[in-house]
């Protein structure tokens, strides 16, 4: 965390008068070296990452408004010039062109076969993904201490990280920072392929995306490509439980963040407790971007028949106030009989799973509803429930008090679940393949091996059978 520190720190720079004046008084060569090697470094990442956020937002907005179809649909030959418009950007998308750079000053110093020859063995050492990675911890950090302050001093240590960190801890550390975001681009891009013309050009859409994808794994998937042991399979199964136990564990007033869930999510919001007028008010006009989120996908169910009337959108707010409803029943009636009196908590279960089939049914028969607009609409409201879980914790001074603020805890731990899952799916899977888990020892350590040292006895801790 030692790039959440830095960038918090910079963060409280910009807020600073000494950072304006001195903008102000420097010439414009010392003011430029100034800026990029303080807080213009971080604001240029920041500007990378919200420019991806722009260009898949706005994207999807095209593509699920119909502009989109429009423009490809009115000549023939606009998607072939988009083709190759992208044909030519592939090596920049890929990042290939930024690296040049950095290939030119290795080659003055040590060569250029040099050069070519590290920029390769960096790639397969997967450097890009590691950088990738740190563009979302500066850019998170960065970006909320700007709209929040509150930067903090953060133990981070200076040892040489061999030993294996469990699920738990990172996700305690990069959910908010990284998976969440991940998950919310890569559930963007998803919805872009599965209703935009470009996507039915494979390259078209692979050579649009393929930068986005790659960032989307990286926040996903670098905590445990870097991590020791990350994908041994045993240690995978141990760390699910652990992370389980962990979101269940309740504790006390003396619980740590490391032991319960609860601790660590209130930690979480410790941001939204200090910041000003100004920050409460952005930070509930970003959240509402899932709501528009749910507006473009509404349009495209089959029971909204094609109608274009705002009555469409506000007719699917039903939905995610009888979900709740439905919460609401459930864990009223777990709390009252699920202990002593069980045959009634299961007897409510079952009135509402009846109750919602013969919903499904009257609409099936009285509406243009279909089965695939019940996937389709989890797409929608989804993200939305996580939009008004977002607001709610901005809006903490005023609903703590109330029964509604006990519901918000619950349905958050949902969705913490939801995400760890969506995180542990593709790392269990690869735990799983064979070979995984040497391909990556090889990987980290491969210095390490040239040397001929015994990084197995290292990363396990058993002891060496000659000693």
């Amino acid at each position: 965390m030692f790039e959440a520190k830095v960038a918090s720190g910079n963060g409280e720079q910009v807020l600073s008068r000494d950072v304006y004046r001195l903008g102000h008084r420097l010439d414009l060569f010392r003011m430029l070296s100034f800026f990029y090697t303080t807080v213009g470094f971080f604001f240029n990442t920041m500007m990378v990452i919200l420019t991806v956020y722009a260009f898949l937002w706005g994207r999807l907005y095209l593509a699920l408004s119909g502009v989109e179809n429009a423009a490809l649909s009115s000549s023939s030959d606009n998607n072939r010039a988009l083709g190759a418009i992208l044909n030519q950007q592939f090596i920049i998308q890929l990042g290939l062109f930024t690296a040049l750079p950095m290939i030119v000053e290795n080659s003055l110093e040590r060569g250029f076969l040099q050069a070519i020859w590290d920029f390769i063995t960096m790639q397969l050492q997967l450097s890009s993904v590691f950088y990738t990675f740190s563009m979302g911890t500066r850019t998170h950090y960065f970006g909320r201490t700007v709209l929040h302050g509150g930067a903090k001093y953060r133990a981070t240590g200076r040892g040489f990280v061999v030993q294996h960190k469990s699920f738990a801890e990172n996700y305690r550390l990069y959910a908010r920072s990284h998976f969440v975001k991940a998950i919310e681009l890569g559930l963007i891009l998803i919805v872009y392929a599965s209703h935009s013309p470009v996507a039915k050009d494979t390259f078209v859409y692979i050579a649009l995306t393929i930068s986005s994808w790659f960032l989307v794994l990286s926040w996903i998937m670098a905590p445990f490509v870097f991590n020791p042991s990350g994908f041994d399979w045993l240690k995978t199964v141990y760390d699910f439980d652990e992370f389980m136990n962990w979101i269940w564990y309740h504790g006390g007033v003396f619980a740590k963040a490391e032991q319960s869930w609860e601790r660590w999510w209130y930690e979480e919001q410790d941001h939204l407790r200090t910041t000003g007028l100004w920050g409460k008010l952005l930070e509930i006009i970003l959240d509402l971007r899932f709501f528009f989120f749910q507006y473009g996908i509404v349009y495209q169910l089959g029971i909204a028949n094609h109608s274009t009337s705002i009555a469409v959108y506000l007719l699917s707010w039903i939905y995610i106030f009888v979900a709740f409803g439905i919460y609401l029943v459930i864990s009223y009636a777990r709390d009252k009989y699920a202990a002593k009196e069980h045959i009634y908590f299961r007897m409510v279960q079952f009135l509402v799973i009846i109750l919602g089939i013969l919903v499904i049914i009257a609409l099936l028969e009285f509406t243009a509803f279909n089965f695939v607009d019940i996937f389709t609409s989890l797409l929608a409201f989804i993200p939305t429930g996580w939009g008004l879980i977002s607001i709610a914790q901005v809006l903490r001074p005023f609903l703590q008090s109330t029964w509604l603020w006990e519901s918000v805890v619950s349905v958050a731990r949902l969705y913490d679940i939801m995400f760890g899952v969506l995180v542990m799916v593709p790392l269990a899977f690869l735990s799983w393949m064979p070979g995984f888990q040497s391909m990556q020892t090889r990987i980290l350590f491969n210095e390490a091996f040239s040397r001929g040292l015994r990084i197995f006895q290292l990363v396990t801790g058993k002891k060496s059978s000659d000693s």
